[in-house]
């Protein structure tokens, strides 16, 4: 554990079940280890890698955490193991998909953590809800913004649907 607080941000999805509750219910875990600082309105989107499946719900998350990268890694793959995710297949449907995005400042690249993210700069679906929340957080190797990023994007943008009231 730090003993300095870091501000990581966090991607959420759903697409098997009552998709809403699972994301409510993965924030709840999340909120009870960490502090909760912000959270994305909710986006309706096309599942990639496999257009077979049910649409997602995403969101994206800003958390303030004394938690190492590694144990906020271990707390997100309990939560998905604990709402019923099963390991396996990759783009598999799943009741939720917690990814860390950024880690403060930080560039890990591990067998078992990449972060940033390697696939963010890529889906839309991670882009337009990190907008809405951090648009001039900086990506420590790309040196751009989110929003310059999300620019950048060319495919998936029109397969994204933000829900009212999310």
């Amino acid at each position: 554990m730090n003993s300095e607080t870091v501000t990581a941000y966090l991607s959420l999805g759903s697409n098997l079940g009552e998709r809403q509750e699972n994301l409510d219910k993965a924030l709840d875990y999340l909120s009870q280890r960490m502090q909760l600082v912000k959270v994305s309105s909710v986006y309706d989107t096309e599942a990639v890698g496999n257009s077979e499946q049910p649409r997602f719900f995403n969101l994206i998350c800003q958390l303030s955490t004394r938690l190492a990268p590694e144990e906020l890694l271990m707390v997100a793959k309990g939560i998905e193991r604990k709402m019923g995710r099963q390991p396996g297949k990759v783009n598999a449907p799943r009741p939720i998909d917690i990814d860390i995005l950024f880690y403060g400042n930080e560039v890990i690249n591990t067998k078992e953590l990449v972060i940033p993210h390697p696939r963010l700069t890529e889906r839309a679906f991670v882009l337009v809800p990190l907008v809405e929340i951090a648009p001039k957080l900086m990506h420590p190797i790309s040196d751009k913004t989110v929003k310059e990023l999300l620019g950048e994007l060319k495919k998936g943008l029109q397969g994204i649907l933000r829900l009212e009231n999310s």
